[in-house]
């Protein structure tokens, strides 16, 4: 090994040494100090990638710590940073100007000289790493490795910690999103139940039952597509309109074409299956809305169980100007109506088919709690669930 070479080992061995037991914050603020004594440099900064993916936002820094306590943002593929995120490869300017960068931060500082780097962890772009120097120089292609070392093993550490906190901070959401007041009413069992899929990622699905002006009663349960933070925060956009629009409207069809409308508008890109059932104050009529769910199941004295005929109209945010349909029928003294996510039935080694008549065969009459207790023994047992899964019983006794 030449001098040259054991020199660039041992400057990379530095940059990435003893950073085992620090948070993503902790290694992003050490390797910036290390880049600085290490290469010389006289300004470090991090800038990540925004939740839109339009935008670098400044996250970090050494010699630049107005950038990120002025919420500096620099817009992809704009000035060095942009250009360095939109290309994903090193970048050095030997001059920089007004017609390089877009931050004046730059150059109010009297940076001469910059090096940035993308920083990428499992493919995907999670932002931009710079240094820079007040005085002109050159960096080395070893300088420029070290560099991007240094912005790999940032990305890593930053993505890592991201997906724990957004995990902890998504189920958090979820959990407070759930009605923790069941409405109590005269003549009405309502049980509930949710488990969460722990293993796989939180999920977008919730239930809900509130009162209603007049004495009615909302029972509301939905799925929203996809996963984690982003699923949770939507689910919980979604609630908040139903009840929203609950409130105005007494038709859940007019409900549901009214939370479309306005995904449509604000929020194209989301979707979320979903039901709202509105049960009359005397408690003898439901109405009930279909948003591409599943059905529910209605069990009735004398006449048995049966998956509830529901015309079930697309999703919600799939097609627009759609006008839902209601369905609207008795619910007699000691009927039972089960709504529930997909959770609860759809397994990967199992007809869907089977595991819904699974579900219609086990109810049989009973509280419910009783009720929902065998549907979760039936349907789940001692089986981890691959999916967040959401029940809701309602008895009229």
């Amino acid at each position: 090994m030449s001098v040259g070479e054991t020199a660039a080992t041992d400057e990379r061995s530095a940059i990435t040494s003893s950073l085992a037991d620090l948070d993503a914050r902790a290694v992003t603020d050490e390797l910036l100090g290390r880049l600085e004594q290490t290469l010389g440099v006289d300004e470090g900064a991090v800038l990540l990638l925004d939740g839109a993916g339009r935008q670098l936002v400044a996250y970090a820094s050494r010699g630049l710590e107005e950038e990120v306590l002025q919420g500096t943002r620099v817009p992809l593929g704009r000035g060095f940073a942009g250009r360095v995120a939109a290309e994903r490869r090193p970048i050095v300017i030997a001059e920089v100007g007004p017609d390089v960068v877009v931050n004046p931060l730059l150059l109010r500082k009297g940076l001469r000289t910059m090096l940035g780097v993308p920083m990428v962890a499992s493919g995907r772009l999670v932002g931009v790493l710079h240094v820079g120097t007040r005085e002109q120089r050159e960096f080395s292609d070893d300088e420029i490795a070290v560099v991007q070392l240094a912005a790999d093993r940032m990305a890593v550490t930053i993505v890592a910690d991201r997906s724990i906190s957004e995990r902890h901070a998504a189920r958090i959401m979820q959990r407070s999103l759930l009605p923790t007041r069941i409405p109590d009413v005269d003549g009405l069992e309502i049980a509930t139940r949710f488990v969460a899929a722990e293993s796989f990622g939180v999920g977008g699905d919730w239930y809900d039952a509130f009162p209603l002006p007049g004495g009615d009663l909302g029972f509301v349960i939905g799925d929203v597509a996809g996963h984690g933070l982003q699923a949770a925060v939507v689910m919980g956009r979604i609630r908040s309109v139903v009840r929203a629009y609950a409130l105005e409207h007494h038709s859940p069809a007019d409900v549901l074409q009214r939370v479309d409308a306005k995904f449509h508008h604000f929020e194209p890109d989301e979707m979320a299956t979903l039901m709202y059932a509105r049960l009359d104050a005397d408690l003898g009529r439901m109405t009930i809305a279909n948003a591409g769910h599943l059905p529910p199941t209605l069990m009735v004295p004398g006449r048995g169980t049966v998956l509830l005929d529901v015309p079930r109209d697309p999703p919600i945010c799939v097609v627009p100007d759609l006008t839902r349909t209601d369905l609207t029928f008795d619910f007699d003294v000691g009927a039972v109506l089960v709504l529930y996510t997909d959770g609860l039935v759809e397994r990967r080694d199992e007809p869907l088919d089977d595991r819904l008549e699974l579900l219609r065969r086990t109810l049989e009459p009973g509280s419910a709690e009783q009720i929902a207790a065998a549907v979760m023994d039936s349907l789940i047992g001692s089986r981890p669930v691959d999916d967040d899964t959401a029940v809701l019983v309602i008895a009229r006794r």
